[in-house]
């Protein structure tokens, strides 16, 4: 029996939030990167990121994201925008998007258009009608199925209807095979400023329990 590393132990239930977030995005790392494109009433493209972001599913696949609130407490253009079922596309990033990616966090006021204003590149979603980012390598195109409010937690959770993968990133269109490491996705590491990429990986074989039994139980 080793010895038990020593813990120490923070009760999230008596911490004020900022404090609660800076323990927990420290320590739930990398959390991939959603780029997320909204419309609004007037058309407007508004495009932000959140680390809040996960896959939750395949059947249907389902994607859960977090867009919370600006300082005063009023929705973010990204939740506002994403009700009754609202179609949005969730842009994955590359290394080499990072940085446009993190200018599009800027607080920009809700009459500005983050492609606009920054010269990002659209192109038309095939499956929704809110456009995708042109150079993202993945793109999933989402359909909002549901908003749950837990306290002042918001989770959008929407239903991918399409994905659009970079060519190059196809190994066989045919067999649904993709070679994840070439597009170069990134993740976030921490609270503010720090990321991650994909391209230090391993694999670790999932063992079968009659190949397990065998070899712990003969």
């Amino acid at each position: 029996m080793t010895d038990q590393p020593a813990h120490t132990h923070f009760d999230l239930t008596a911490l004020p939030p900022a404090e609660r977030y800076k323990l927990l995005t420290a320590c739930v790392v990398p959390r991939p990167v959603a780029w997320v494109c909204t419309l609004n009433e007037q058309g407007r493209v508004n495009l932000a990121p959140f680390s809040f972001f996960s896959l939750m599913g395949s059947d249907p696949p389902v994607v859960a994201f977090a867009p919370g609130n600006h300082p005063d407490g009023t929705p973010k253009d990204t939740a506002r925008n994403i009700s009754g079922g609202a179609d949005f596309t969730v842009n994955l990033v590359s290394r080499a998007l990072a940085e446009v990616m993190n200018a599009t966090a800027t607080e920009f006021p809700s009459q500005y258009s983050e492609p606009d204003t920054l010269g990002i590149e659209l192109v038309a979603g095939l499956k929704v009608r809110t456009p995708r980012v042109a150079l993202s390598p993945a793109v999933l195109e989402c359909r909002q199925v549901q908003t749950l409010l837990i306290g002042r937690t918001r989770i959008v959770l929407g239903e991918v209807l399409g994905i659009s993968i970079r060519a190059d990133a196809i190994q066989s269109a045919e067999k649904h095979y993709v070679n994840t490491a070439a597009l170069d996705l990134i993740g976030r590491m921490g609270g503010r400023g720090g990321y991650a990429t994909t391209r230090d990986t391993f694999e670790i074989r999932r063992i079968p329990f009659a190949e397990w039994q065998q070899e712990n139980e003969s």
